[in-house]
């Protein structure tokens, strides 16, 4: 008799360690990774070969560098700063999601709401189009008259716009490639889409220099408050010193 009862409990106590294993065991699930998301770059690397200059704004400070294929642009551009020709000028033109403006030697003294952007330094700068460099968020690039008066697209002999610009799609980059017979790079679409830009510019005007370090300082100007003519309510002026020749 107490053979049969120890029998029927090994018998009781093996069903339950099988039970306990097949309720505890899972399934086999393979989970498939996310993939990595890229970042937004808050800076770059200048080019060993390119001028590097610092605009001094309340906001912060804007590391440029100026392009050594753009070499009337990046001449001109040096030369004025130098020449301290850009110190206490203002942006005088600034649209969200598109671009901020300066370089008119006017804005120095300007009165309060005063309409600004018409003058420069003097002669137009031939245009230095290529297609290399696009607009994509902290490039720097010549303003220039409307093509009706312009047609060769020529720059503003100081003008210029740093853009802030806008979400870039594929679509608008295939479309560029397609009317203007151009090839973005794998990296200059990335770059596009990550950070933004004003693609419906390239290859209108002459891109000779990008923000390097420092692109927060456009977001803070470029969401400024503007008046009917994009002129900031609050006046931002500059100060541009020259790093590397």
């Amino acid at each position: 008799m107490l053979f049969q009862i120890l029998k029927l409990c090994s018998a009781l106590l093996l069903l339950l360690l099988f039970l306990e294993c097949k309720c505890t065991k899972q399934p086999h699930i393979t989970v498939k990774p996310e993939p990595v998301k890229d970042t937004v770059p808050t800076k770059f690397e200048p080019d060993p070969f390119s001028s590097l200059v610092e605009m001094d704004t309340e906001f912060g400070t804007m590391k440029i560098e100026i392009f050594f294929e753009a070499g009337e642009h990046r001449a001109n551009f040096m030369k004025l700063s130098k020449n301290k020709f850009y110190d206490g000028t203002m942006f005088h033109r600034v649209i969200k999601n598109f671009m901020i403006q300066g370089g008119d030697p006017t804005s120095k003294n300007a009165k309060p709401k005063q309409r600004l952007g018409a003058n420069s330094s003097g002669n137009e700068q031939v245009a230095e189009i290529g297609n290399r460099y696009y607009h994509i968020k902290g490039a720097l690039a010549a303003a220039r008259s409307p093509d009706e008066v312009n047609p060769e697209k020529k720059s503003s002999g100081s003008q210029f716009y740093i853009v802030h610009g806008s979400q870039v799609s594929d679509e608008q980059l295939d479309k560029n490639e397609r009317e203007l017979g151009i090839a973005y790079s794998p990296e200059q679409r990335k770059l596009y889409k990550l950070m933004g830009g004003a693609p419906q510019l390239d290859m209108n005007y002459t891109v000779f220099g990008r923000v390097y370090e420092g692109l927060n300082v456009i977001d803070s100007i470029a969401t400024l408050m503007t008046d009917g003519n994009d002129r900031p309510e609050r006046d931002v002026k500059i100060t541009v010193r020259v790093v590397r020749e």
